[in-house]
């Protein structure tokens, strides 16, 4: 019998306060995913797993391109949206087995910078974070209509936005460390998207980067010590050090143009493939604790192999179980043989790669190479910026 294909699962923690933005981005997203012309030129079928949450991410998108109506927002509503990326044949037809899994789990915006009302929605916004905690990304919506308001003291807004976050995490401390272990499963990868971008046109990442450095650079290392105290094996965090330009379309009064959005498409390239070249290049120090090691390689692997380079290092390896226990020396021959041949796939050689797997009809690597291209198309763009770390 043969082997059942396993599915690359990755997760996405979306964080951002109520108005922010979150539910228009998710209908944006989904709905562009699914309509002509993008849904018939892409290699793989976007498949919401619950059919109740696609037609409801449709209908708000529906409303908003053929009415210009703002969808409702979901007030301390923790929904989690589970979608398929199913491949379809080499012909062109009918759908095969899902290739990757995304789990957006999206965080209420109103228990930023408010207390909870009593014991009971304490416990509701820590079952909540328990929920999100195997997230590989976080994704923090700085929204670009407040910065505008902002505009000369941007500090009194990031500054609030990140407390917010920070004063929430250490709240729920003790709740989410258990026997006072710190935990080996927990969003390692925190960006800072700035939504609403086309209200800020004449801003690059690069500007975003520096304005969020230069105002509010403390605040963001607040909020990452208060991430380090919670997780084990805190060398493999990033915060704030990847930044992305988004906006879900271009709105004028009475119309909103869904065609004319930014950094959206990116979403899905970025939750497949971030989280797998960061953990390589982290476990590739040698410096991480085995479990964590282990845990943040368990997917790379797979992509790795996926993307058919660098058989020969993996066929080398005796992996018990999924991955078996990771050593310093494990790590270090994934971090560095396989990362380097990996992130060597760029600009040219990158593209023939994705044209080669395409021939060979190799559909998980030509999607996911194409992804990588899509990142690296970004970056030159301005609308996104990765760490070197």
């Amino acid at each position: 019998m043969a082997k059942k294909k396993k599915t690359l699962e990755q997760h996405v923690a979306v964080f951002g306060e109520s108005g922010s933005g979150k539910t228009v981005l998710l209908s944006s997203f989904f709905g562009s995913m699914r309509q002509f012309p993008q849904a018939v030129t892409l290699p793989f079928d976007f498949v919401a797993e619950s059919p109740a949450q696609g037609t409801q991410l449709l209908q708000k998108y529906f409303a908003m391109k053929e009415d210009g109506k703002l969808p409702g927002s979901n007030k301390y509503r923790a929904d989690t949206y589970k979608f398929s990326l199913k491949l379809k044949s080499p012909e062109g037809n009918a759908s095969r087995s899902d290739a990757v899994r995304m789990v957006w789990h999206d965080y209420p915006g109103e228990w930023f910078g408010h207390d909870v009302s009593g014991e009971t929605e304490a416990q509701r916004r820590v079952e909540l974070f328990r929920s999100l905690l195997v997230s590989d990304v976080a994704l923090v919506l700085v929204d670009g209509q407040e910065l505008k308001n902002h505009e000369g003291e941007e500090e009194r807004y990031l500054g609030a936005l990140f407390g917010s976050l920070s004063n929430t995490l250490l709240a729920m401390k003790d709740d989410l460390l258990r026997d006072e272990k710190q935990l080996v499963q927990f969003p390692r990868i925190w960006v800072l998207a700035l939504s609403k971008a086309d209200l800020l046109p004449e801003m690059t990442v690069v500007d975003f980067e520096k304005l969020v450095t230069k105002t509010s650079g403390h605040h963001l290392n607040q909020l990452r010590a208060a991430i380090q105290g919670l997780i084990a094996g805190d060398e493999a965090l990033s915060v704030g050090e990847d930044l992305i330009l988004l906006s879900s379309a271009k709105f004028t009064p009475g119309q909103i143009d869904l065609n004319e959005r930014i950094g959206v498409d990116l979403i899905l390239p970025l939750a497949a493939m971030l989280p797998f070249e960061r953990h390589l290049r982290w476990a590739g120090k040698g410096e991480l604790p085995a479990k964590v090691a282990r845990d943040l390689l368990s997917n790379s692997v797979d992509v790795v192999k996926a993307l058919g380079v660098a058989g020969a290092y993996l066929g080398k390896l005796k992996l018990p179980g999924p991955l078996g226990v990771v050593t310093k020396g494990l790590a270090a021959l994934l971090g560095t043989s396989l990362a380097d041949e990996v992130a060597g796939l760029v600009d040219k050689k990158l593209e023939e790669a994705q044209a080669s797997a395409v021939k060979k009809k190799d559909v998980v690597a030509s999607v996911l190479l194409q992804f990588k291209i899509d990142l690296e198309r970004a970056e030159q763009a301005g609308v996104l910026k990765r760490s070197d770390r």
